[in-house]
């Protein structure tokens, strides 16, 4: 089980009012709830383990196939498939409690409604330090329109997460918009604490003997190495217009990944696609930003966050 080595460099950040021990999260769909990869890496030694996106009752996901390979990434259309709120409070966040690890919900819904539904059921239970509130899932209650690519439909739902929790609440951005930083004024104003991005790229994959798309559901969600350009370049833009915390994620493999977001803006990074090839990815990006701080002269890895030149 690998764990981050010693350093005196010093690695907590403070993600919009969550203490993280180190910079390092998983990204929600990669890691599971961390059983997985607890033979590993010690999970109680990540900035956090951001769980799989969770709904009030169980969703069964999309039609196979929904994984896709791609030049330096993957497609996705899973459909957020997972057992529901109240298998996540009954096995997995006692689990996460008890081995020390620090817990971000990563909330879907269907409505606006059922977002807040999970925090209420979820915010008494003493189990959750964080909330990722991901706006980019249908939205029914707007005719099926994608949540996080209106302004004023994020307003309405940051907002009503917002009176129903007290702890931090991490809003996570979708890129496939035209401007990103309208959608993180909106988040911002309706009370996020802190911005995640970005979620995954639009993307298609054909089968050219068959003439058929590589996915059932013909289009999914694009991850990994490939996507971090634009990742980075977002996570610029929204640090540069709004002033609350960025968790970056996009592509990151590496602690030289890493700093690069943190550069750009980042408070702390996730690591999604990087965990299906390499389980003890979270661990060495920690260990590569070490390594980074420590040959660079940095004390403090909050002295990377913004200072690209």
């Amino acid at each position: 089980m690998r764990q981050p080595r010693q350093t005196n460099v010093k690695l907590a950040v403070d993600l919009g009012g969550l203490h993280m021990k180190n910079p390092v999260t998983t990204a929600s769909g990669t890691f599971a709830a961390g059983h997985e990869y607890s033979d590993f890496v010690d999970v109680s030694k990540l900035g956090a383990v951001t769980t799989k996106g969770v709904s009030l009752n169980g969703w069964s996901g999309n039609a196979s196939p929904r994984i896709a390979e791609t030049p330096s990434g993957m497609l996705n259309s899973i459909g957020l498939q997972n057992p529901g709120v109240k298998h996540l409070l009954e096995h997995d966040l006692p689990w996460l409690r008890e081995v020390g690890a620090t817990t971000i919900v990563n909330v879907s819904g269907h409505s606006f409604d059922e977002y807040v539904d999970v925090i209420e059921a979820l915010d008494e239970s003493g189990l959750v330090d964080a909330y990722e509130v991901n706006i980019s899932c249908p939205n029914v209650d707007a005719g099926g329109m994608t949540i996080g690519t209106d302004p004023k439909s994020v307003e309405q739902v940051v907002g009503m997460c917002r009176k129903a929790t007290k702890l931090p609440m991490i809003v996570k951005l979708t890129p496939n918009v035209t401007d990103i930083t309208e959608i993180a004024k909106a988040a911002v104003s309706a009370g996020a604490d802190a911005l995640s991005l970005i979620n995954t790229l639009l993307g298609m994959a054909i089968d050219i003997e068959r003439r058929k798309p590589q996915l059932a559901r013909y289009v999914g969600g694009l991850s990994g190495p490939a996507v971090k350009p634009v990742a980075l370049r977002m996570v610029w833009e929204v640090h540069k217009a709004v002033d609350v915390p960025l968790l970056g994620m996009g592509g990151i493999g590496t602690g030289a990944d890493a700093v690069e977001f943190m550069l750009a803006g980042a408070t702390s990074v996730a690591v999604g696609t990087a965990n299906f090839t390499n389980p003890t990815a979270t661990v060495d990006v920690i260990n590569g930003i070490i390594d980074y701080c420590e040959n660079h002269g940095v004390g403090d890895v909050n002295e990377l966050v913004g200072a690209l030149q």
